[in-house]
């Protein structure tokens, strides 16, 4: 009787849970069902981790050396591991593992790798796959975009971001991962006339188009536009009873009304080519950081306020002490943690404030998950560092083994008591459950 009414206790609270509350609860039976987690802030609610690393890294419980190239973090859901992978230019494709052993259970090619316009060549898939109840989710870097059955690999429905909605992608193709929110799977085609979609999730119909005006900006090799898709995925918030979509462009950041595309604010002091880094939304407010070769390499925070004119953003501040490249930031408490091109950086989450920086493992990406930073280095490196924003406190760290003579572009992920890593053609998966 005593357990029976815990069980009802606990069902009850999911309930009464709001959206995002419910998916961290998710989290925590573990699931990564898509892209920086079920609510994409790149913080696991997992419990009960190693508080330390024996001398060469947690036990590796599995490796796989034939996934195919590219670097597409996973996700993981329902005992399976989801990634985007390609052969050569011709093949890209969306792939299943079991988490058990890392072995293939289907395989589905999805289009061609997108071209890749600047002169540094960095051609392959990048997108995550989006897991929503039976279905998958994925986008090619071609555009091309798929509702796949998760335990099948078959086919639902297809669309072409260049071809269905005139998208303009930037300088190395496709590498947003979809949005699912309720019945609706928001992307960004860019351009003049399709810059953002909502579509049916359940059979690809166009419910709206966001235009978001474009002016020229500076940007590598070709000029761009600030409504050319970046490599960012967008995120849902809601200010003041309006709930919205926010995406980083490569003119800088936007957010469109949730019910028709209408633009809502925009904010343009980070612009490049390089635009990257999903969007940190809290409190009201938008954080941001990127590193562009030719816009501004810095962070920022914009304040959302609902006024009698609409929806206006305001910055709270700028700083050049944090710069992150591709490996996004995640927010513990009241600071935020990202690496610059040498050093993991902690800045103050509401007033920007440097609070240390150290060499840690270099440039990298990371995810948290029980009070720690999970740190990986595009060179091989994995440090486990206590988020606190009192010191630099690293715990332990390991080398990855058979290291690709490419960076390691994917971002960590905990899930399950797991820790996995993706290397071009390899896939590690590390035990960190304490026991």
């Amino acid at each position: 009787m005593f357990l029976t009414r815990m069980m009802m206790l606990v069902l009850v609270a999911a309930v009464a849970l709001p959206g995002a509350a419910q998916a961290q609860l998710k989290a925590s039976l573990g699931d990564w069902p898509a892209w920086m987690g079920p609510d994409r802030t790149g913080v696991s609610q997992e419990t009960g981790l190693l508080k330390q690393w024996p001398k060469d890294g947690p036990k590796l419980l599995w490796e796989v050396k034939d996934i195919g190239e590219g670097y597409s973090t996973p996700s993981i859901a329902a005992g399976k591991i989801f990634l985007m992978s390609n052969r050569g230019l011709k093949d890209e494709f969306a792939l299943a593992l079991s988490i058990q052993d890392g072995r293939k259970i289907w395989e589905r090619r999805i289009g061609k790798v997108g071209p890749n316009t600047s002169p540094a060549q960095y051609p392959g898939a990048r997108s995550t796959p989006t897991v929503d109840g039976d279905a998958l989710y994925v986008l090619g870097s071609d555009g091309d975009l798929a509702c796949l059955t998760a335990a099948t690999g078959a086919v639902r429905w297809t669309k072409n971001l260049r071809t269905n909605f005139d998208g303009k992608p930037g300088e190395w193709a496709y590498a947003e991962s979809p949005l699912i929110d309720g019945d609706v799977l928001i992307c960004t085609p860019g351009g003049d006339t399709a810059t953002l979609v909502a579509l049916n999730k359940t059979n690809g119909e166009l419910l709206w188009k966001a235009a978001v005006p474009g002016k020229g900006v500076p940007g590598g090799s070709i000029p761009l536009k600030t409504n050319t898709a970046a490599y960012a995925s967008a995120i849902t918030a809601t200010v003041g009873g309006v709930k919205q979509y926010i995406q980083s462009l490569t003119g800088g950041l936007v957010g469109v009304a949730a019910k028709d595309g209408k633009l809502l604010w925009r904010y343009d002091r980070l612009t490049g080519s390089t635009m990257c880094n999903t969007p940190l939304f809290h409190d009201d407010c938008v954080f941001l950081s990127a590193l562009t070769p030719s816009g501004t390499a810095a962070s920022a925070l914009v304040q959302l306020s609902v006024t009698s004119e609409g929806i206006t953003a305001k910055e709270i501040y700028h700083t050049r002490a944090l710069a992150t490249h591709h490996g996004g930031v995640v927010r513990v408490g009241d600071a935020v943690y990202g690496t610059n091109q040498t050093s993991l950086v902690c800045l103050d989450f509401k007033s920007g404030a440097t609070k240390w920086q150290n060499r840690c493992v270099g440039k990298g990406s990371i995810a948290a998950a029980d009070g720690r930073l999970y740190v990986r280095s595009e060179n091989g490196p994995v440090a486990l560092v206590e988020a606190t924003p009192e010191a630099y406190k690293e715990i332990s760290r390991f080398e990855q083994p058979d290291r690709s003579t490419k960076k390691a572009w994917p971002h960590p992920v905990i899930a399950g008591g797991r820790l996995y890593l993706r290397d071009q053609n390899v896939l590690l998966c590390y035990d960190v459950k304490e026991k």
